[in-house]
């Protein structure tokens, strides 16, 4: 049987427009055979989210949207089906949000939990409000103006309290305080003058002390063999002292201590011969008279040197009687 070309054409526009259908599908990222791995999350908005948007994980493409469509009649809740590009872990307690970009493509990002359990294919992952670029710098700003919008209402507090405490009398005092401060930032300026005079290098006394004390320490560098010199004397001297038997000394000292202790004792009570010549009355008569006996014999030689001693060769003997006592110029009055 021979086909016409009608029916050829015909059939090559069906292919066509079947092939057509199906590449537009691919690149929307849907094919005719549902297979992979997917997930599904539900929406009360899906913020203009359309098929084949990307799925993030930390800012990493790994998946796309691979349909929307209604649960409810009355639109309040939408399901979204996420097509993975291959298998991964992601835990149960993961979130995943829809990001809006009002400059590019809205998209779906999954903030992923800390759980040990992981989705399986065509489980229902945990949903949150979505959020966009705008939104998230007008959620940061809010802040920041309810504080400015407080800091303003502060600033005006303090404003009024300021007007209250500002009358005639504040402000004669408040001219009273600043005439003050000028007085004293005067002096203040005087005494920074004196303290520059002091640091100058040349005439300043800060810099003299500094080269007095330079010139002190010239002088210990120059004397520093002295010094060390002197440092060795007294160690030499400490070592000496050091080797000495101080202790044997010392014990001499102590014994030489104790007899000079025995013999004042024993001159104090009147033993021996020195005792007795400190002590005994008797002693010190018999000493007196032989020094008396002594003095009368002496002036007796004196007076009559002939008795004992004849030089004369025509001269007499001295035959007077010998003294009995010392003539009274010579005996010592006690």
């Amino acid at each position: 049987m021979r086909v016409s070309n009608e029916t050829k054409v015909g059939a090559l526009t069906v292919i066509a427009v079947t092939l057509i259908i199906l590449g537009f599908n691919v690149l929307r990222g849907k094919t005719m055979f549902k297979s992979g791995n997917f997930l599904y999350a539900k929406y009360k908005d899906t913020k203009g989210l359309i098929i084949s948007n990307p799925v993030f994980i930390n800012g990493y493409q790994v998946g796309a949207v691979f349909d929307i469509e209604n649960i409810n009649d009355n639109l309040s809740e939408i399901a979204v089906t996420i097509r993975f590009n291959k298998a991964y872990k992601i835990p149960v307690n993961s979130i995943a949000a829809i990001q809006e970009n009002p400059l590019g493509t809205n998209s779906i990002s999954i903030l992923l939990g800390d759980g040990q359990n992981y989705f399986k294919n065509e489980d229902t992952i945990k949903t949150a409000p979505s959020s966009s670029l705008l939104g998230d710098i007008m959620n940061t700003l809010s802040p920041l103006g309810e504080q400015t919008k407080n800091t303003i209402n502060s600033l005006e507090k303090v404003l009024n309290n300021i007007n209250k405490v500002l009358n005639d009398q504040n402000k004669e005092n408040f001219n009273t305080i600043l005439a003050n401060l000028t007085s004293t930032t005067k002096n203040l300026n005087s005494s920074m003058a004196s303290i520059e005079l002091m640091l100058q290098k040349q005439n300043g006394s800060i810099a003299q002390s500094f080269e007095n004390v330079n010139k002190f320490t010239k002088n210990l560098n120059e004397n520093n063999n002295k010094i060390n010199s002197i440092i060795n004397n007294i160690d030499s001297t400490t070592q000496s002292l050091k080797a000495a038997d101080l202790n044997n000394t010392i014990a001499s000292l102590h014994t030489a201590v104790n007899d000079l202790s025995v013999t004042l004792k024993k001159l104090n009570t009147g033993n021996g011969t020195a005792g007795k010549l400190l002590n005994d009355p008797e002693v010190y008569n018999e000493l007196k008279s032989t020094i008396t006996s002594l003095n009368t014999l002496v002036d007796d030689v004196r007076v009559h040197p002939k008795r004992y001693i004849n030089v004369s060769v025509f001269g007499k003997k001295d035959k007077t009687t010998p003294l009995s006592k010392p003539i009274a110029d010579t005996v010592a009055h006690d």
